[in-house]
């Protein structure tokens, strides 16, 4: 490989761009998982460092340029603190031999591989950097490494690649509470648990930064520390001053290291074309090879009949995208889909509302880069002189169904779709049913769950390297926005073409990933069957009394007009309730209370954290606030907005579940959400009030009881609970006699009201801090409460453990199901974010092993009804966490109530045989709040 062309005479330095390529690397190997060379070399990390580094060449166009590697973990640090960042774990396997391909990447865009034995990459571009400003040079650092940000200035920058955003003096300044040039003291006061810097004890990041502004500098501190007025404090910075220097040794970058290039040698030079692409065939990175392909001149070609880059998919320059405007067409596709034996299919409606959404197109795709779309309903066309009452030509509505449907019903093609749900309800409505179907969306979020989006747009630029056209660029934005039967066919077929296209291209990616990563279960059991379930309950919807809405926001406003001249009676004078700034002022600055803090915009915060502290202090004035609050919530967001949700031709709501949001597998309502309805007050039981059966028929709610407890009782394996709940046994009384050691017939309602806290806090990983503001107590006996619960159910310690060693070894979380749940922030160094990434990886096998338990009954209730012959009379329209709601003819309603109960009580076999029994309460009414 030629390294050794120069683009012409040095050019002098003004601006210097240094890469960490160790940001690139491991930001590359999590977000790209799992691909192959044809030898069988993992290369996910390859491939996203390739992508990456083209990326920010494309975007600085620097002319001088340098990318840094890290050479080994034993650095001269290591001889100043031998346990100087040894508690790092080993990358993973699949990782180790991508280092040295990263390499010949960076060597094949013409670009050296610096690095310094004995040093650490940081230390390098702290090198480069000082030698650059001495040439009146500036400096971009591409990445967002904490411990750069001591090298930042008026002429050094960093850009974080990963948040898309530049870091200057103000951003550090606003992360350690200093300039850049005493970042190095505020570390090594603060420390660094990750790398083993030890730091003071009992000093962060914010209480450093104070030191530091009153003191000037560390060494001035450290030799007037017996002045510190705390006791604490005092004593460990004279205790620790020699750890603190040694901290400051460790955290400080060099900018004397040996240079093997020489600054004035980083001029970029010109990319040998042959060398780039001979690299990207030996890869197989066919994609990113089509992307630059035109870039440089090259005789290497990537042979159509190489072996594949695993999940990979041939791609051409020039799409073959096809408008199919007469029915002869139409039927020449419907053939060829049929023969293919999978099509991906899209639908372009004139809403996202798909409740009230006109079909407008149709678009098909049967192998990568052949697709079409099928105009239906579009009034206007780029033609000139076409108007809405003259439409451009396209295939009429009817004869395109007429075709389609035996095509959608075929149980010998595959369906594919992006949130192919949404399909389905749409056509559904116009009387035509689709089957089978694969979705990719459902594929990734079943693949890496929580990792990422799993949007098109996002999957598309991850898996495809592509950037799809967005819809706002064909339909506008703003006033000027238009529907999508008003886009010109043109622009129509490239975009609606283009989501068949990449839907097809991503289930080539994705599908066979399953069967590899053991996934298959997850995806065939409780992801892909539960599809057309949730459609047929969204096409369904439930009724909602108006009436009731309307007699809801009057009493709601009443109530608030009643709240209001409380709260401007305690005030002392009348004000804005709802803004945040003026409510603060009268807390803190006239009423005096204490604890007020400013955020950023120097207003007080009064968020409802705040105001319920206040509150519990004894305080009237927030606990009022918080009152008038949750009204305003409520007529917001139920009692008002849900009679414009109301389906003017179903008279009902059709709320629509996203499948691929909670990381847990958990479904999530919207539009509206119905899932976030408080009914711990009677407030919030009358919005549910207001859903309500036809004539004739009832709601019957199903809940499992207490479910997420019995599973933590099996997972952890903790013999005395699983006896409870086998014998039946109040849960809540029996933790209350084991953690305040009192006999279970002594236990008032207090101590069961506690426990019962303590209970479901454990399942959250709820911390005494968390416990102490629920209960009202003292952080103290919190932490004591949550003790003892330890130490009478040890198990559920261990369990916790051991999940959370799991998760940092594996990056993911499973439940008895083998659904995985990723925990991306399991290592991370920030220690909040790194807790509450914990607290999710204990609460994610347990949450999403009741929700894997729900899908599998809702899928099992459909069959079990028509089998019992109600399933023309039971119809299954909501799921609210661990609860399904039915509408039932009232002659009906025992029998379905027995039939769904038996069903959701034996959901987990033959899978899985629970130690601990599931039980399933019922309940019947006119309305939710009477039935639940």
């Amino acid at each position: 490989m030629n390294r050794s062309q120069e683009s012409g005479n040095a050019l002098p330095l003004r601006h210097l761009v240094l890469i960490d390529a160790s940001s690139f690397i491991f930001r590359a190997y999590h977000a790209i998982r799992p691909l192959t060379a044809p030898d069988g070399t993992p290369v996910n990390a390859v491939y996203g460092f390739t992508q990456m580094l083209m990326k920010q060449l494309d975007d600085m166009e620097p002319k001088h340029v340098a990318v840094i590697f890290d050479v080994a973990r034993t650095t001269f640090r290591n001889e100043l603190s031998p346990e100087y960042k040894a508690n790092r774990p080993d990358p993973p396997d699949d990782l180790i031999p991508q280092f040295t391909l990263v390499r010949d990447a960076t060597r094949a865009f013409n670009l050296d591989c610096i690095e310094a034995p004995g040093f650490e990459a940081d230390d390098l571009i702290a090198t480069y950097t000082h030698l650059a400003l001495k040439t009146e040079a500036t400096v971009t650092i591409v990445s967002s490494d904490k411990d750069l940000m001591q090298l930042v200035s008026d002429r050094v920058r960093m850009y974080d690649s990963i948040k898309n955003r530049y870091i200057g003096t103000k951003e550090v300044q606003e992360k350690f509470g200093v300039p850049p040039k005493k970042v190095v003291d505020v570390q090594a006061l603060a420390g660094d648990s990750i790398d083993n810097v030890p730091g003071v004890p009992g000093i962060g990041i914010k209480t450093a930064a104070e030191l530091i502004n009153e003191y000037g500098d560390l060494d001035t501190l450290l030799a007037r520390a017996s002045e510190i007025k705390q006791k604490k404090r005092r004593e460990n910075l004279l205790a620790f001053a020699d750890k603190a220097r040694l901290s400051r040794e460790l955290v400080r970058l060099r900018t004397d290291v040996p240079l093997e290039v020489p600054l004035e040698k980083l001029n970029r030079r010109e990319v040998n074309g042959d060398d780039l692409m001979e690299f990207l065939a030996t890869l197989n990175f066919k994609t990113i090879a089509d992307r630059i392909q035109h870039k440089y001149s090259s005789s290497v070609s990537m042979a159509e009949g190489s072996a594949h880059l695993t999940g990979s998919t041939p791609s051409r320059t020039k799409p073959g995208y096809e408008l199919v405007q007469t029915i002869e067409r139409l039927q020449e596709w419907v053939e060829l889909a049929s023969h293919a034996g999978i099509v991906a299919v899209d639908t372009e409606t004139t809403s996202l509302d798909q409740s009230r959404a006109e079909l407008v197109g149709v678009s098909l795709c049967i192998e990568p880069m052949k697709a079409c779309y099928i105009p239906v309903g579009h009034t206007w066309s780029q033609e000139p002189g076409q108007s809405e009452h003259n439409p451009p030509a396209q295939v009429p509505l009817a004869d395109a169904l007429a075709l389609l449907r035996p095509l959608f019903a075929d149980p010998a093609v595959l369906k594919v779709g992006h949130n192919i749900k949404y399909d389905l309800v749409i056509l559904t409505r116009y009387d035509v049913a689709v089957s089978p179907v694969d979705d990719t969306m459902v594929l990734s979020y079943v693949l890496e769950g929580g990792s990422h989006g799993h949007g098109m747009d996002e999957l598309a630029e991850l898996y495809l390297g592509h950037t799809t056209i967005k819809y706002k660029d064909i339909t506008g934005s703003g006033k000027s926005q238009v529907t999508f039967d008003q886009v010109p066919l043109d622009l129509a077929l490239n975009y609606a073409a283009e989501d068949a296209d990449i839907t097809l291209r991503l289930h080539h990616l994705l599908k066979p990933r399953l069967l590899r990563e053991r996934m298959v279960t997850v995806y065939e059991t409780l992801e892909r069957p539960l599809i057309p379930v949730l459609a047929s309950m969204e096409s369904e919807g439930i009724k909602v009394d108006l009436a009731e809405l309307q007699n809801l926001s009057r009493e709601f406003v009443e109530r608030q007009e009643s709240l209001a001249t409380e709260i401007h009676g305690l005030a002392g004078r009348d004000f804005n309730i709802g803004s945040p700034k003026q409510l603060g002022e009268i807390l803190f600055d006239e009423l005096g209370l204490e604890g007020g803090q400013k955020g950023k915009s120097g207003t007080y915060t009064t968020n409802a954290e705040v105001l319920e502290s206040l509150s519990s202090q004894g305080h009237a004035l927030p606990a009022k606030v918080l009152e008038w609050r949750q009204l305003e919530k409520l007529r917001n967001t139920y009692s008002e907005s849900l009679a414009e949700q109301v389906n003017p031709i179903t008279k009902r709501v059709h709320t629509s579940y996203a499948m691929a949001s909670a990381s847990t597998g958990r479904l999530s309502s919207t539009d509206p959400n119905l899932q976030n309805i408080p009914i711990r007050t009677e407030e919030g039981r009358r919005i549910r009030r207001a859903f309500v059966a036809e004539k004739g028929h009832v709601l019957l709610s199903l809940d499992y009881s207490q479910i997420e407890l019995r599973l933590l009782a099996h997972i952890a394996d903790i013999d005395v609970l699983k006896q409870a709940f086998k014998n039946g046994q109040d849960i809540h009384a029996l933790t209350a006699s084991q953690v305040f050691c009192v006999e279970l017939e002594k236990i008032d309602s207090a101590m069961r009201r506690k426990a019962k806290a303590i209970n479901f806090g454990i399942i959250y990983g709820i911390s005494a801090f968390g416990l102490a503001r629920q209960l009202n107590v003292e952080q103290s006996e919190a932490a004591t409460y949550i003790k003892a619960y330890f130490q009478q159910y040890p198990g559920i310690q261990d369990y916790m453990e051991r999940t959370k060693q799991f998760c940092r070894e594996h990056g993911y979380v499973q439940t008895l199901f083998g659904r995985r749940c990723h925990v991306p922030g399991i290592l991370d160094k920030n220690p909040a974010k790194r807790n509450f990434a914990e607290r999710a990886a204990i609460n994610a096998p347990i949450q999403g092993a009741a929700a894997d338990i729900l899908k599998r009954a809702m899928i099992r209730v459909p069959p079990a009804l028509k089998e019992h012959g109600i399933d023309s009379q039971a119809y299954m329209l909501l799921t609210v966490h661990d609860e399904l709601i039915f509408e039932v003819a009232e002659s009906a309603a025992e029998t379905t109530g027995q039939v769904v109960k038996q069903v959701m009580e034996h959901a987990t076999r033959p899978a899985l045989q629970l130690s601990v029994p599931l039980i399933v309460e019922v309940g019947q009414g006119p309305s939710w709040d009477e039935a639940h």
